[in-house]
């Protein structure tokens, strides 16, 4: 018995020894000349390989557009948010244009067409929400003067038993036409010519005022502010006015 045991250990013996130089000859060694793990983030020379060696990490890094200069100094270039962009938006000399530059000055996180894109993204919806009746996306939107005017609008409404059928096509233009920086509160009006499918109809679903088969045109003038020295980049509407 116990030689059968030795045999079966001089077998699997074998049997490991051989296995260990098997693997030994198909992974190789390693000599320090083996090429660097591929990242598929380097960049790649004209052979289609990564080029990183020899080279630091920065050497490798493609960056975004505007982001080399950001990384270096903590505020994008002129050409991304700045004066260039404030004087193709504002004609220099004019008093949005010099507003518009105070701003920036005091918040280099502001850029004007970002701001207009949010402006309009927030136009569409607080429109929807005030005829939704949405108490809670209105709050977070709006200051506090302006929200306790647009649920006392909503308050009326439901007290009459009346609803707001309302379909926001689109915003066909948005643009900013004034700004200001006081006491360290940037405030930015913006003028946004939309299209909406709007009516109001009572309990017994008659329509009050408006069409539901009509696309209007709606031009309001909305102002939009945020205290700058604040970490909250939130904008919030202070104040509208409908433009005739």
């Amino acid at each position: 018995m116990n030689e059968i045991f030795d045999v079966y250990n001089i077998i699997f013996l074998g049997l490991a020894v051989f296995i260990l130089f098997r693997l030994k000859s198909v992974l190789g060694k390693r000599t320090g000349n083996e090429r660097p793990p591929f990242d598929p983030y380097s960049k790649q020379d004209d052979a289609g390989q990564s080029s990183q060696g020899g080279k630091s990490q920065s050497d490798n890094v493609i960056p975004m557009p505007g982001q080399e200069s950001y990384q270096e100094t903590g505020i994008r270039e002129p050409e991304e948010n700045g004066e260039v962009v404030i004087d193709k938006l504002a004609p220099q000399g004019t008093a949005l244009n010099e507003a518009l530059k105070q701003i920036l000055s005091v918040d280099r996180t502001f850029e004007p067409r970002e701001f207009i894109e949010g402006a309009s993204a927030a136009y569409e919806m607080i429109v929807t929400a005030f005829a939704e009746g949405d108490r809670k996306t209105l709050k977070q939107l709006l200051s506090k003067d302006v929200f306790d005017g647009f649920i006392m609008a909503i308050d009326e409404r439901e007290k009459r038993d009346e609803v707001i059928e309302s379909t926001f096509v689109g915003i066909d233009k948005a643009e900013i036409v004034e700004a200001a920086l006081k006491d360290g509160t940037a405030q930015v009006t913006v003028k946004v010519q939309s299209q909406l499918i709007s009516a109001t109809c009572d309990k017994d679903g008659e329509v009050v005022d408006g069409d539901p088969n009509k696309v209007s045109e709606v031009i309001d003038i909305w102002t939009f502010a945020r205290d700058t020295g604040s970490r909250d980049p939130n904008w919030k509407l202070v104040a509208t006015e409908s433009a005739e």
